[in-house]
């Protein structure tokens, strides 16, 4: 049945999940298997709901996939049949309309989810189903086309969709809820759009105030506030009443179908109702959206960009930093490399997922005490994006506008039981919020570079990850070092193939030892094997002098195709990282060093 003429404001119902968590006596992991396995604490649910003052109600099917449940075909069939079949009849003899709810399959991978999502719509079809809602979304993708096959089987079928958006109005994948509603707006089978889920009625209400809707009908359902973890459970525990005011508010802003998500229970559905009774569409208020962009200040200069603009190649060099409070060597190296006319020092985030001095506050030390253009690494792996964009607005404050995203070395084995990776997003993901953090909240904006792996053995498909990082915001790229042919040709490929800022990356080989551990446990480097042996007996003093020949070597090979050079140090080895500096230099006459 599609949706009927309804009264505005229309009113769906609450959480599924977390009101089953804290009636059922004894909850399932998955609230969905409860459909076969608790069918009568579900219908329960669903007409408290209903008794509540709810309009519509959501078929307990958010996670009633193959991937969230771990079943098969047959077994998912009976969890969305007989979840449509559960609402249907707690709905009977009623007006209450009855949603098939979708959620997004588990994010993370590359998968071609489409069949996945079919069969999950053909299953709700079979059942007669004729309205749809892909709830808690975090990207378009998908979205149209399954708008549009739902359409092309049920003319007459309702399809409503809903991202779920932090207060910053940023999906999980980095995503701007306005830029999505940009994209889904114009889309004729699309029959509402809107938010839920992730953030509270407050900071959802102020979110709309920036956004334009156009015609399409909006719909907001948020959880009824923030979360506490009390005994290893999680509550939610802002009052009825306040959530009910809120969604007051937002009928005013002109949204015609509210409801509720995580922690709302009936009672805050009855409120709700309760409150909206005697609001009439008529009272919505004329609004424009008001844009929220980065503050009103001067930017500062990015020194490494002009460089590159005016075609000079830069140097940049990495130090690691150190893993104790001693930092004598790292600051000496760098005033050194200053003085050898460095552009800027890149900083490792705890390589090899080994706890380093963070690489941010190095970064800053060196740009307030030295004047140095820092270029700290970010990675995914330790800290979750609220962590990361407050690290992100003091590197901001600091003067601080470039930096290297990377997803980051997974912890070893044997530490996992008592470190963990965080691992919430991958570099493109976080590329994502740098860029959208640009835009609204840093009045000087990042340059984002991330890495390129030029020994990749399949480069094209490496190209193509080069490609989803650049829409992502990346606007250049450190490549891992050059130490083979087929590097070189990766190289000019990707200069081919990339139209954005391309650093060469140059790491001298310090021993025969050093060249088999590169090759053997470091992932992403490739020496080739002449140049393996050509180590093989050799003094330290002529391992280091080979060192500056083959990185001199390689760089003259690849200096057509770089806008600069990133060199990598090793073994505390600047000596040779000035040696090959300067014969760098020597390749461009128009070089002029010290970018700082």
């Amino acid at each position: 049945m599609m949706i009927k003429p309804i009264k505005i404001p229309f009113i769906f119902d609450g959480a599924m999940g977390t009101y089953y968590a804290s009636v059922s006596p004894n909850p399932l992991n998955s609230c969905e298997l409860a459909n076969l396995y608790d069918r009568d604490t579900i219908i329960n649910i669903h007409r408290e709901y209903i008794g509540a003052g709810c309009q519509a109600l959501k078929t307990n099917t958010f996670g009633a996939n193959r991937s969230s449940l771990g079943c098969d075909a047959d077994t998912l069939a009976a969890i969305i049949a007989q979840g449509y079949e559960l609402a249907r009849e707690a709905a009977e003899g009623t007006e209450v309309q009855v949603f098939a709810d979708i959620g997004p399959l588990p994010l993370g991978d590359d998968t071609d989810h489409w069949e996945d999502y079919q069969e999950i719509v053909d299953l709700f079809l079979s059942r007669g189903a004729s309205n749809f809602l892909f709830e808690t979304f975090s990207s378009e993708e998908y979205l149209v086309r399954l708008s549009r096959y739902i359409k092309d089987r049920d003319p007459g079928a309702y399809v409503m969709v809903s991202f779920a958006v932090s207060p910053e109005g940023l999906t999980r994948l980095g995503k701007s809820g306005g830029q999505l509603l940009d994209i889904l707006l114009p889309v004729p089978t699309i029959d509402s759009v809107g938010f839920n889920c992730y953030s509270g009625p407050s900071p959802l209400l102020e979110y709309i105030k920036t956004l334009s809707f156009g015609a399409k009908t909006v719909s907001i359902m948020p959880n009824s506030g923030y979360p506490a973890l009390i005994n290893n459970r999680t509550f939610f525990q802002s009052t009825k009443e306040y959530f009910a005011a809120q969604m007051l508010q937002m009928a005013r802003q002109g949204v015609a179908i509210l409801g509720g998500c995580c922690g709302t229970t009936p009672d805050y559905i009855r409120e709700m109702a309760d409150q909206l009774a005697s609001f009439s569409p008529g009272a919505a208020a004329a609004r424009a959206p008001h844009a929220v962009t980065a503050p009103k200040q001067a930017p500062l200069r990015n020194l490494l960009l002009d460089k590159m603009d005016r075609g000079e190649k830069i140097i940049a060099v990495e130090l690691d930093p150190p893993i104790d409070t001693d930092i004598e060597f790292f600051l000496t190296s760098a005033r050194h490399l200053k003085d050898q006319g460095v552009d800027a020092i890149t900083i490792a985030d705890s390589p090899l997922a080994r706890a380093r001095v963070d690489s941010s506050l190095m970064a800053c030390k060196l740009k307030r005490e030295l004047g140095i253009t820092p270029l700290p690494h970010l990675t995914c792996r330790d800290r979750n994006i609220n962590a990361t964009k407050a690290l992100l607005l003091g590197l901001n404050i600091e003067g601080i506008n470039n930096v290297l995203v990377v997803t980051g070395d997974p912890v070893p084995t044997a530490q996992r039981d008592d470190v963990k990776g965080v691992f919430s997003f991958n570099s493109a993901v976080l590329a994502r919020y740098i860029s959208n953090f640009n835009q609204t909240a840093f009045a000087s904006p990042f340059n984002i570079g991330a890495a390129l792996n030029i020994n990749a053995r399949n480069f094209a498909h490496e190209l193509q990850r080069a490609h989803k990082k650049m829409e992502n915001g990346v606007a250049m790229f450190l490549t891992q070092p050059v130490l083979s042919s087929t590097a070189v040709e990766n190289l000019q490929t990707a200069r081919r193939e990339l139209p954005v800022r391309l650093l060469g990356g140059i790491m001298p080989i310090v021993s025969h030892k050093n060249a088999c551990f590169m090759n053997n446990e470091i992932a992403g480097i490739s020496v080739a094997e002449d140049i393996v042996e050509q180590y093989r007996g050799l003094s330290k003093e002529e391992a280091g002098a080979l060192a500056v020949e083959i990185s001199a070597r390689f760089a003259r090979a690849i200096h057509p195709y770089v806008d600069g050079y990133y060199l990598i140090t090793p073994f505390k080895r600047i000596d040779l990282v000035t040696a090959i500096m300067a014969r760098i230099r020597a390749l461009d006459p128009q070089y002029h060093g010290g970018g700082s």
